[in-house]
């Protein structure tokens, strides 16, 4: 059975953009509960941390040195389905190539400007969400 939460980021491109609002906007209008959200500012270090999945591929320290350039916005979220949906909603890594409608066609930049990060799995996002939250700050 699909699980009920997912976990994304406003990346630094969308939130110095001033995207942050008319983003969340569209994540509610689908459907979705903010359970948890938080601004912070990753260092490189703790980019690296969270996308260590990636560490062996050639593009492991752009992706860090852009996610630590400016704030981000982590929020965690609940809807039946959750990962699935979500990953509909923000549309495909390259912005070219996302459906109209999309978060990503709508406010990415480029695929490493892409506005938004998702969880990829139930497993992912469980792990994603307490890398940056506490279960005492997600709402029951």
């Amino acid at each position: 059975m699909a699980g009920k939460r997912t976990f994304t980021m406003i990346k630094p491109d969308a939130f110095g953009a001033g995207n942050t609002g008319a983003i969340i906007k569209m994540i509610e209008e689908a459907g979705f509960k903010l359970v948890a959200g938080k601004i912070t500012h990753l260092t490189k270090e703790l980019a690296g941390k969270f996308y260590e999945v990636h560490k062996e591929r050639p593009f492991y320290g752009e992706l860090c040195d852009f996610m630590s350039s400016g704030p981000i916005m982590a929020i965690v979220l609940e809807k039946d389905n959750a990962v699935e949906d979500f990953r509909k909603l923000i549309g495909a890594t390259n912005p070219a190539e996302a459906a109209e409608g999309t978060i990503r066609k709508a406010y990415a930049k480029s695929v490493g400007e892409n506005a938004v990060h998702g969880s990829d799995s139930d497993e992912n996002a469980a792990i994603e969400s307490s890398f940056f939250f506490s279960k005492f700050e997600e709402i029951a």
